[in-house]
């Protein structure tokens, strides 16, 4: 039936994340591989009053078809939590979504002709390398450094006609990294310079518990691109929503595309959202969160001070969910992951997030998935399994 798939399948593979997340579903592996939230902090018993009360009060509105650019409630509650942030939001522009990576194929299928020039960050978020591969770009990577992208690269890649930018500002995923003030205005002045569209994924920018917070790229841009966003990180990913701020002229054209996909996003789960963030006080609930992962990332720290051998080089995030590790050049984290799997731990080698192939000796791991005991125990065996390797 091979001549039955559409080309584009040929060039698209499974996500090699989801793939290691089949092989942690033995209760004895300590998994840092999924970029997964801490169940322990989901906010069970008020999402079930939430819902309770959505059910009780407007229950047969609540299972019936609604808009497709969302709630009105919720993106006016959205639009209040971004004027917190510093950000002038019009309700109006925000479309709610099926998680945000539905807004990676929603992008795709708005803006990309097969062959366009697409940049990305070297290393890039693996979601994002699958969802556009579907539209068969050409991908430019650029690099990432200490502060941000290099906006020598990202010029030239402009100057040679990338069509549009995607990037996370904010503790990257995967390498953590945040861009500094400086290059958060150099970024937006390039865009606007050369007419490219500017994608700023934003999942986990709340999570900062190191450091002041930045102003979005976004705000810097005077021809404004896309500001994605998603309560996954910060209150529930099983409800998957997720949103995007747009100018008028690419939101009416978004929302066509998103007609065509799903009709609208799940009225039930954006009412429970609502209602939940009505009823509770959640700055409150994202600042136990960030205490958790401040700590959680403070353990990891140390430990891979403690138990790596001497050569391996991290990123310090002041935020988010991960931090990258570069190996010594001849260590191939794809092996070590194989000797890893053996001593009961797992964690993403970096290769998948690069789409030139290179990444050979990088990982990346989540700290945010696992209490402070099991990361120790975890980065133990991982440092036994590389001193092995090293040998």
């Amino acid at each position: 039936m091979s001549n039955q798939f559409a080309r584009r399948m040929g060039t698209v593979h499974r996500s090699f994340i989801r793939e290691i997340l089949k092989v942690t579903a033995d209760p004895e592996i300590i998994s840092f591989a999924g970029g997964l939230p801490n169940p322990e902090l989901f906010p069970v018993e008020a999402m079930d009053r939430a819902s309770n009360e959505v059910f009780t009060e407007i229950g047969t509105s609540a299972l019936q078809y609604s808009t497709t650019e969302g709630d009105a409630g919720l993106r006016a509650l959205i639009a209040r939590r971004y004027a917190d942030r510093g950000l002038e939001v019009d309700p109006d522009s925000i479309l709610v979504t099926t998680g945000s990576q539905q807004i990676l194929d929603l992008c795709g299928k708005v803006f990309l002709d097969r062959g366009d020039k697409v940049v990305i960050e070297r290393p890039g978020y693996l979601g994002a390398i699958q969802a556009f591969s579907l539209f068969e770009p050409e991908f430019v990577t650029i690099a990432l450094e200490d502060d941000g992208p290099s906006l020598e690269e990202l010029e030239a890649a402009l100057k040679d006609g990338a069509k549009c930018f995607y990037a996370v500002p904010n503790f990257q995923n995967p390498s953590g990294v945040s861009y500094s003030l400086e290059k958060r205005k150099a970024v937006a002045a390039l865009m606007d310079e050369y007419d490219a569209l500017f994608v700023e994924d934003d999942p986990y920018g709340e999570l900062r518990f190191m450091g002041e917070d930045l102003p979005f790229v976004y705000s810097f841009s005077k021809k404004k691109g896309l500001l994605c966003g998603s309560f996954s990180k910060i209150a529930a990913p099983g409800f998957r929503i997720g949103w995007v701020v747009a100018e008028k002229e690419i939101y009416d054209k978004l929302v066509i595309a998103k007609q065509a996909a799903d009709l609208h996003t799940s009225t039930v789960s954006q009412l429970i959202m609502r209602r939940y963030m009505e009823s509770n006080d959640i700055k409150t609930h994202v600042g136990l969160i960030k205490e958790r992962y401040g700590r959680q990332r403070e353990c990891m720290v140390e430990m891979i001070g403690r138990y790596f051998p001497e050569g391996v080089t991290i990123t310090q995030p002041e935020g988010g969910m991960f931090l990258w590790v570069t190996l010594p050049e001849q260590v191939s984290s794809m092996d070590l992951l194989d000797a890893a799997i053996k001593e009961k731990v797992a964690f993403v080698p970096g290769k998948p997030f690069y789409v030139d192939g290179s990444g050979e000796n990088t990982l990346r791991l989540n700290f945010s998935n696992s209490d402070e005991a099991r990361i120790e125990e975890g980065i133990k065996r991982l440092g036994k399994a590389l001193e092995a390797m090293l040998d």
